[in-house]
């Protein structure tokens, strides 16, 4: 694990931005999935708005954090956000206690539309159509920005994707280590236990309706705080990257990486977002790819990788269902058991062990 920290904190020393901004959203992408891998994988519920909350937590910050409005610190904006995105699914959460299924998809479906429409429409807070511009993230004084004071690190200039990789990092390495110990608590077999029958879980003492309320909420605080980091990643936020589509690309994610899996989510998420960035950049080198802004009729790199990833899903769902995580672990357990053992050793070299002697008492006439 300390190799692992140690590692993921060497690429802003040898990566262009480039590379850093591939690595930033797609830590971003893995919080709102591993929210949206405990609202589905392991409660059981299906949700179609997450785009909803995801926006939520972006315009949020921008707006607690900028001018025109509250300028409050960004570290302040930005919890505020995540409790604004909780504040959300708590309001949605006596919905999401009540309809199970394709009834509760189609009502959380509802919200992308109605997010859309506010954020079209309500130009002081979001900017309308355009969007709004982000302020940086400081804390302590210290800018996760490109501006003031200038920063330079074992002579590597730190720029914002620099120092924004630690924020991300931070952020990534607590929403694992929170998941995961509510994955491994009362709250997630009470969770787990709510998808395979509600009716068992009701037998068993679990408050079925508190429990998957609480469920929507957990997920939709994930989402803000994965919006928050999105929007500092991108530095302007415009309605239209909040659509359906995203929805359906968070659902991809933890189908391909694995259901109820918070490193499968951690994996789906990686590979439904840098595959689209990698294409574009080397769309000019890839068979029947078009690079961006080519007219020739062929499949841009956007559309392509969704083809792709669209393929992944149809492969997980026939050949692999528990997806890339399920895949690493079969491998691992594979490899495992094809080590060598340690030779046992020859009984006839072993030291002769003592006999034990049965003692019988004689019994006298």
């Amino acid at each position: 694990m300390v190799c692992l920290a140690v590692a993921l904190c060497l690429p802003p020393f040898y990566l262009d931005a480039f590379w850093l901004r591939i690595g930033l959203f797609a830590m971003a992408a893995a919080i709102g999935a591993v929210g949206l891998a405990l609202l589905t994988g392991t409660a059981g519920q299906l949700s179609l708005g997450h785009a909803f909350f995801l926006a939520t937590g972006a315009y949020g910050y921008t707006w607690l954090a900028g001018e025109p409005g509250p300028g409050l610190p960004p570290a302040l904006a930005a919890l505020l956000a995540v409790l604004l995105a909780g504040a959300a699914g708590g309001l949605f959460s006596p919905v999401a206690g009540r309809v199970k299924g394709i009834y509760l998809g189609i009502a959380t479906l509802a919200l992308v539309f109605l997010g859309h429409h506010v954020l079209l429409t309500a130009d002081s807070v979001t900017g309308g159509f355009n969007g709004r511009s982000v302020p940086p993230f400081t804390l302590g004084g210290f800018t996760f920005g490109a501006g003031d004071p200038e920063l330079t690190v074992l002579g590597v200039p730190f720029g914002a994707e620099e120092r924004l990789w630690f924020l991300g990092l931070a952020l990534f390495a607590f929403t694992w280590f929170t998941a995961r110990g509510l994955l491994r608590g009362r709250p997630g077999r009470a969770l787990a236990a709510l998808r395979d029958s509600e009716t068992a879980a009701a037998v068993m003492g679990v408050d079925v309706a508190r429990h998957r309320s609480a469920a929507f909420v957990v997920s939709s605080m994930y989402a803000g705080l994965a919006g928050v980091l999105l929007a500092l990643s991108f530095r302007r936020v415009v309605p239209d990257y909040f659509s359906l589509v995203l929805s359906v690309d968070y659902l991809a994610m933890i189908v391909i990486g694995g259901l109820g899996s918070v490193a499968g989510a951690t994996a789906g998420a990686v590979f439904v977002t840098a595959l689209p960035l990698l294409m574009t950049r080397y769309a000019d080198q890839l068979p029947l790819v078009a690079a961006p802004g080519s007219a020739d009729g062929s499949v841009g790199p956007t559309e392509a990788a969704r083809y792709l990833y669209g393929a992944a899903i149809v492969l997980v769902l026939l050949y692999a269902p528990d997806g890339l995580h399920g895949l690493a672990r079969r491998a691992r357990d594979r490899i495992r058991r094809r080590r060598p053992r340690a030779p046992a050793t020859d009984p006839a070299l072993s030291p002769p062990q003592p006999a034990a002697t049965a003692r019988s008492k004689e019994h006298t006439p």
